[in-house]
């Protein structure tokens, strides 16, 4: 046969779907002379198929979720290599470092970590190679690795990433005794393998003191790693550096549980003083730092919900950050939250039919209850006595990427006959993320006319923010391709958050866009059965049955639930702003920064700007020159920064976070001189920045802030004159 494969039935290379496989069987099925009835759906159904497929070539996806570390995770930091270095990447959530612009390369086996440098090094100027070694998989094999990488005599420095669990998979203990596997007991054994040295890098070297661990081997703190990597990139042989830093995801899950110290402090940025440019985001790579929209530009915040307090965001080159030590974050009292149960009772809706399969696919960010959602649509099938299929993903998807949970239900469990929904078989899209539901993926699944869409318009940034600090949320673009995919009928798309108010725990809003649908009954469950669901699965039981509630609600009546949770507020247009009301603002700002005299020199070359403009009848370039002169002109000095930190204004922007006994510490750099420098033991060296000093107070905050006309000369020196 001279082409065998131009009768391939189904593709040898990649995934079966269920579309590329029911395709296959309709044309074997055409040709065995069946009945024209059933030519005539097996033509409608392919006609359908083939019209999605066209339409998918054309879709746009408008943003992605690439999966990143959690938010405070050790790898943050032990990926990193000092500049001129190159690491290989190893199986575990560290491998996510090669695309994160870390110089790390290369993908291998399971305890083949390093391995591939013994046959590159003969044939490559580098002299020196790092690679990364999870703790789970040096317990697995991959101390054979290092074993190989001595035997072969080549120059590796070995980082073994111990995070005291195996985070990828579900948190498990490392090793198989009750003690699991410990730092002694690997650095013994690589002591005796024959590393030429060993030492120990932690966030808490003071848990060391005492320790029995082998000669020569020393801790340092974690904030030295850049120059113990430099040190060992110089010695001959193979070393070995043990990252010892608990998985921030497994701290949380054990300050939950009351079995780790929850340290009462927390990191707060003063919008005023940051001027956006993302060095924070450069030190930390953390998620929890996201962009904040103001009126003087695009500046940072942190997010307190996610924050797993690992405060690398302070190394940061900037005096925007403080920390809050003592006290704890507002949560709306039991007794002043408002209630769903307060808005009556809902009359039941009608439920769809399930005679047939009922695809229904969640889609939304790995680790934020996608699964959760799936797991409780099918316990609540099971209660019910009907048929149920799901099916979902783990791994990579935990870590902040693109998730999707498929459900399937029918009133027998063989009318089920895919584990997941077609092409354009969905009946019901809950979108718990606008960038995941307007993916690819999601959207293949959609068809107008058939499909309904639950979707939380409200998208979260994403780890692209990290890099790039002009990253732009395409939440909208997405909403409005998902639109375009279902149809514009009414109620297939509803665009809704805010229900996160009611309890005041923003974790909880992912599952709302599910029960949101309830009430208008398009999730083919009854509500008993979702609550009894809901309290199987155990974990809060009272806050999630509310939220339920909310939903139901929300999907009733908006307008109602709206009016419960705002009682008091009062609905006001914002108009949009003028030259006028923006000069205006900016103007006010400078006399406090300065004086009056300061702010008219801002406000005359403004107003000669929209002179020279006026005959164009346009105002682009004066609201330019109003926004880009304001920022020149309100350069962030030290007095300017002390009268930021000295304001009013932030304390009660603090004080309206936070409860209870707290105070406000101050980060500021560190003066000193050449002398003092060279015997201070800096934290970052090799940048060449001190570390920062905090103090309950910025240095003579009011003080420094009222000597402000010390400066006059040089600020208005700063205002250039119009052409």
């Amino acid at each position: 046969m001279p082409n065998p494969t131009s009768r391939t039935l189904l593709r040898a290379n990649a995934d079966l779907s269920p579309a590329l496989i029911a395709r296959a069987i309709a044309h074997r099925l055409k040709k065995q002379g069946l009945d024209s009835d059933t030519l005539a759906r097996i033509d409608a159904q392919l006609a359908i198929l083939e019209a999605k497929e066209r339409a998918m070539q054309v879709v746009e996806v408008k943003g992605d979720r690439q999966p990143w570390f959690c938010s405070g995770c050790p790898h943050n930091t032990s990926t990193v290599v000092p500049e001129g270095s190159r690491a290989m990447a190893g199986i575990g959530c560290h491998f996510m470092a090669t695309w994160m612009d870390r110089a790390t390369i290369g993908f291998t086996q399971m305890g083949g970590e390093g391995v591939p440098w013994v046959g590159q090094q003969p044939f490559t100027t580098d002299k020196h190679m790092f690679a990364n070694l999870g703790d789970g998989t040096y317990f697995h094999s991959g101390s054979l690795a290092v074993r190989q990488a001595i035997a072969a005599g080549v120059n590796i420095t070995y980082k073994v990433l111990y995070n005291d669990a195996v985070a990828m998979t579900g948190g498990q203990q490392v090793g198989e005794r009750p003690e699991g596997h410990s730092v002694l007991q690997i650095a013994a054994g690589l002591t005796a393998e024959g590393v030429q040295k060993l030492v120990v890098v932690t966030d808490e070297p003071e848990k060391y003191e005492g320790a029995k661990l082998p000669p020569a081997v020393e801790v340092f703190h974690r904030d030295e790693l850049d120059r113990v990597q430099r040190e060992f990139r110089e010695i001959p042989g193979v070393t070995v550096i043990v990252y010892d830093q608990t998985c921030a995801t497994e701290k949380r899950r054990r300050r939950k549980r009351g079995a780790m110290v929850d340290p009462a402090v927390r990191v707060v940025i003063n919008d005023l003083v940051c001027e956006g440019c993302g060095d924070c985001s450069v030190k930390s790579n953390c998620l929890s730092v996201e962009p904040l929209e103001t009126e003087f530009g695009r500046k940072r915040t942190i997010n307190q919900s996610t924050c797993n307090k690992d405060t690398s965001c302070l190394k940061g080159f900037c005096p925007s950050f403080v920390t809050v030590e003592g006290g704890k974050l507002k949560g709306k009292k039991k007794a002043d939250a408002a209630s769903p149960y307060t808005l009556g009772e809902l009359p039941e809706p009608q439920l769809p039919r399930t005679d047939e399969a009922y695809g229904i696919v969640v889609a939304g960010v790995g680790g934020t209850g996608v699964i959760t959602i799936g797991q409780l649509l099918g316990m609540a099938a099971h209660i019910e006595g009907r048929g149920i299929v799901t099916q979902d993903a783990a791994g990579l998807a935990q870590k902040g990427r693109r998730h999707r949970s498929h459900v399937l239900i029918a009133d027998r469990q063989d009318d089920i006959r895919t584990t997941r929904v077609s092409m354009a078989a969905a009946d019901l899209i809950i979108g718990c993320d606008p960038l995941v539901t307007g993916g690819k993926e999601t959207v293949m699944r959609m068809r107008a006319g058939r499909t309904h869409v639950a979707l939380n318009s409200h998208g979260t940034p994403t780890a692209a923010f990290v890099r790039n600090a002009n990253w732009t949320n395409p939440s909208d673009a997405c909403a409005a391709e998902i639109a375009k995919a279902v149809g514009q009928k009414a109620g297939h798309v509803r665009c809704r958050c805010g229900i996160v108010a009611a309890d005041g725990r923003q974790h909880l809003h992912q599952p709302h866009a599910a029960r949101l649908r309830l009430a208008e009954g398009l999730v083919p469950l009854g509500r008993e059965s979702l609550l009894r669901a809901i309290e199987l699965n155990a974990v809060a039981v009272d806050a999630n049955k509310a939220a339920f509630e909310w939903g139901r609600h929300a999907a009733h009546d908006w307008s109602k639930v709206e009016a419960l949770l705002r009682p008091a507020q009062v609905i006001e247009f914002k108009k949009r702003d003028t030259v006028d009301s923006l000069v205006a603002r900016r103007v006010q700002f400078l006399t406090d920064y300065q004086n009056a005299s300061y702010a008219g020199e801002y406000q005359q070359l403004v107003e000669r700007v929209r002179a020279a403009e006026a005959p164009l009848g346009k105002t682009a370039l004066t609201e330019a020159v109003a926004r880009g002169l304001f920022r020149l002109m309100a350069y962030k000095d030290e007095y300017e920064v002390a009268r930021l930190h000295a304001d009013t204004g932030f304390r009660e922007k603090v004080e309206a976070q936070f409860e209870g006994d707290f105070t406000i510490n101050y980060h500021r750099p560190r003066r000193s001189s050449r002398r003092r420098t060279r015997r201070a033991n800096w934290s970052s060296a090799s940048s060449g920045r001190p570390p920062s000093r905090c103090s309950r107070c910025w240095p003579s905050s009011r003080a420094c802030a009222e000597r402000r006309s010390t400066r006059s000369a040089a600020p208005r020196s700063a205002a250039p004159s119009a052409p």
